[in-house]
């Protein structure tokens, strides 16, 4: 994400310390040691960046943010952007160095690797040094040359061969979301946590708690002590008679007993076990503050459980005994790892019941499982393994990559490029600020070294780009195109012959009022596409002509690089800040007053909707479109009907279902008249059976714009009808009313 100017240095430098003390926090209270050792790397990972920034070794905001560093290098990265100053393929001491590879033995080992296929490119560092043996291999001696001199810097520090692994991957179309090696290790680290141990540990012991009761039991005289209905204690006393064999059952016992936890002192089992320690022969040794705690305790477990033998107490100790027998959540884990060893580390399982079946698994082992599927993507979004946008996203690279590869003749060359792709795609978007831009794939010197030698996929692209799109807006229509997957289609779209300004969505904390150019293309293209509709008119959009005459500068003269300052769209921005007064109410810090802006982008823009249908087969989205609003009206109804802890989970919940009613418009926009008002009809009936009369306004207002009318500058309507927003800076009438 990128932005116009830079935030203030102490803001940003507050942020990272606040990370930093709370992981310092959870390392040092948290009673798991797991959870506490991951916040202790990750509380060194933030002390990282904090010393960084105060030393001047990094620029936060900047695409090369680690001094001396060029963009390509791959970082590594924590929550927000911001770089720790680590280079992720530092090479480990002792590995064979890089220089060795530019030998001809090193050569010959790189094809041979290249060839077999047996290989993992982790980081896109791996792949450089293979590239440089394909091309000297194939003629091309001088861009291997300028390869080499661009890489020689950094011989010495990175690694830029790839780990070798047993198998080469699969082919084919379809994606998992981790691979076989990874779910293995998640099952056998797995823990029984101590609550639950300390629980089996107690039922395990129940049996043996009984032998204890009984014992004491045998020296009531008269009926077993119980409690009454005022908690006092009726009944025999106990230590009145002793067994015959009371000595010979009291040394066994309490052999047996030896290997057990202690219970807590004032539990019924400590203090019997207590006296009986002290009681080898008879209770001469006891006080009658003693018999009587004794007497208490039997009482207390007749009472609850039974006493020993009984039918109650029998039928209880069973069903505890099932519960001690049944495998727990870690051993099952262990058989899954086990049942998962044949399988390939790198790739995924071609099925989940091959690795379930034989005994009942617990649902959440089973999810676990289902990401390491390997089965077409439609498949995974279908049964919600893959359950929303990011996570498509994280998968889509598995079918772009080779996609993308195909356009190489060399089958080894387009493994390598396809595995170089995903693994560039892995890596984690930098803060930004300027109005620059992520590191582009096509940036890695590597990859730049063979792009000349690809030929272009234009159809499969198109193809792909279509399909993923219409998935991505049906599986998942009440949710905005996350930022990770605007860029996936981003990348479909250069290689499609297509011309879709799509955007990212913009971080309300550090945006500081900019957008470029493609915001400005990506509204003109809105209000083209979507004159005279449903959402034209709810969200007043300019027409075509305001976009042409408010055209931005055409773009300087000069080298179009990476580093060049691109143009922004001022016209745009102004618009979209003059159209969020409406949202302004008084009040309202400054992430809240960027928010308004931002929402006014997103509307103008429809978010990448409008650009989407450039590409999509326009009758198929609208024979979906009335199920779509239908869904997205339902799911905001639900998603207003849960209760919000505090206020701002409630203005969360509140943007969320904006942002979806956004989309519904969109959607309704596609669909007949008819059908737009069964559409709000429902969404009516829905919102009253949920109780959510702060959500009439909204109804209202949409009713009236169906009908024909148009909302005021501040966004009523008469009646007291009212446009829905997410963002406010200050009150929001949803929360208010």
């Amino acid at each position: 994400m990128s932005t116009a100017g830079r935030p203030d240095g102490g803001l940003v430098r507050g942020y990272a310390f606040g990370q930093f003390r709370r992981a310092l926090r959870v390392a040092i209270e948290h009673d798991d040691p797991a959870v506490r050792e991951r916040s202790l790397a990750k509380a060194g990972r933030w002390h990282a960046v904090l010393d960084g920034m105060a030393r001047g070794r990094l620029r936060v905001g900047s695409r090369s943010p680690v001094a001396d560093v060029p963009a390509w290098v791959t970082l590594e990265v924590v929550h927000g952007g911001f770089a720790t100053g680590r280079l992720l393929a530092e090479r480990p001491v002792g590995e064979r160095p890089n220089r060795w590879y530019l030998g001809d033995d090193g050569q010959a080992e790189l094809l041979a690797v290249l060839e077999s296929g047996r290989y993992r490119v982790e980081l896109p560092e791996d792949a450089a040094l293979p590239t440089v043996a394909w091309l000297l291999a194939q003629g091309h001696h001088e861009a291997a040359l300028d390869l080499v001199a661009e890489l020689w810097p950094w011989l010495d520090r990175l690694r830029f061969t790839p780990p070798p692994a047993a198998t080469a991957p699969a082919d084919g179309t379809s994606v998992h979301l981790e691979p076989v090696g990874a779910v293995r290790a998640s099952f056998r680290a797995r823990r029984v946590p101590p609550r639950i141990d300390a629980m089996r540990a107690t039922l395990a012991a129940a049996p043996l708690y009984d032998r204890l009761v009984e014992l004491w039991c045998d020296t009531v005289e008269g009926p077993l002590p119980e409690l009454d209905g005022d908690g006092g204690v009726r009944g025999g006393w106990p230590c009145r008679r002793w067994p015959s064999d009371w000595a010979e059952r009291r040394a066994d016992w309490l052999a047996d007993a030896a290997a057990l936890p202690p219970r807590h002192p004032r539990s019924n089992a400590a203090r019997l076990r207590a006296a009986l320690e002290r009681c080898p022969l008879d209770s001469s040794e006891l006080t009658g503050r003693d018999v009587g705690w004794i007497r208490r305790a039997i009482a207390n477990t007749v009472t609850a459980r039974g006493a020993p033998g009984s039918p109650r107490r029998a039928a209880l100790r069973a069903v505890q005994a099932d519960v001690a027998a049944r495998p727990t959540h870690a051993a099952i884990a262990r058989v899954l790892a086990d049942r998962l060893e044949p399988y390939p580390a790198d790739d995924g399982v071609p099925s989940v019941d091959a690795v379930t079946d034989g005994q009942p698994v617990p649902r959440r082992l089973v999810a676990k499982v289902e990401r390491a599927w390997a089965a077409p993507v439609d498949t995974l979004v279908e049964r919600g393994v893959i359950g929303s946008g990011d996570v498509l996203a994280e998968v889509l690279p598995q079918l772009t990559g080779p996609l993308l590869a195909a356009g190489f003749d060399d089958p080894a060359l387009r493994r390598l490029y396809a595995q170089t792709y995903a693994a560039f795609r892995r890596r984690r978007g930098l803060l930004l600020l300027n109005l620059e831009h992520q590191v582009r794939f096509e940036e890695l010197p590597w990859v730049s070294a063979v792009e000349a030698l690809r030929a272009p996929v234009t159809d499969a692209a198109r193809a792909t780009l279509r399909r993923t799109a219409l998935l991505a807006l049906t599986a998942f229509p009440q949710a905005i195109l996350p930022n990770p997957l605007v860029r996936e289609l981003g990348a479909l779209v250069a290689h499609a012959d297509v011309r879709l300004p799509l955007v990212e969505e913009v971080a309300a904390d550090i945006f500081m009022g900019a957008f470029t150019r493609k915001w400005h293309d990506a509204a003109a293209l809105a209000s083209t596409e979507l004159a005279g509709t449903l959402y034209a008119r709810y969200y007043d959009l300019p027409d075509a002509a305001y976009w042409r005459a408010h055209e931005p500068p055409p773009d300087p003269p000069g080298p179009d690089g990476p580093d060049a300052r691109p143009v922004t769209a001022d016209a745009f921005a102004a618009l979209c800040a003059e159209r969020a007064a409406e949202a302004r109410t008084g009040g309202g810090s400054h992430v809240a007053v960027n928010g308004t802006t931002i929402e006014q982008s997103q509307i103008l823009t429809t978010h990448n909707l409008a650009a989407l249908l450039r590409v999509l087969d326009p009758h198929e989205l609208r024979a979906a479109a009335p199920d779509l609003t239908e869904r997205v009206f339902a799911w905001l109804v639900g998603r207003l009907a849960q209760s919000a802890p505090d206020r701002h989970a409630a203005l969360i919940a509140v943007k969320n279902a904006a942002y979806a009613w956004r989309q519904a418009i969109f959607f309704a926009s596609l669909c007949s008249g008819e059908d737009q008002r069964a559409a709000v009809d429902r969404l009516r009936t829905d919102a009253e059976t949920a109780g959510l009369t702060r959500l009439r306004p909204a109804v209202d207002g949409l009713e009236h714009v169906l009908a024909g009318g148009r909302f005021a500058p501040d966004g009523t309507a008469p009646g007291g009808g009212r446009r829905l927003l997410g963002w406010a800076a200050g009150p929001h009438w949803y929360l208010e009313g």
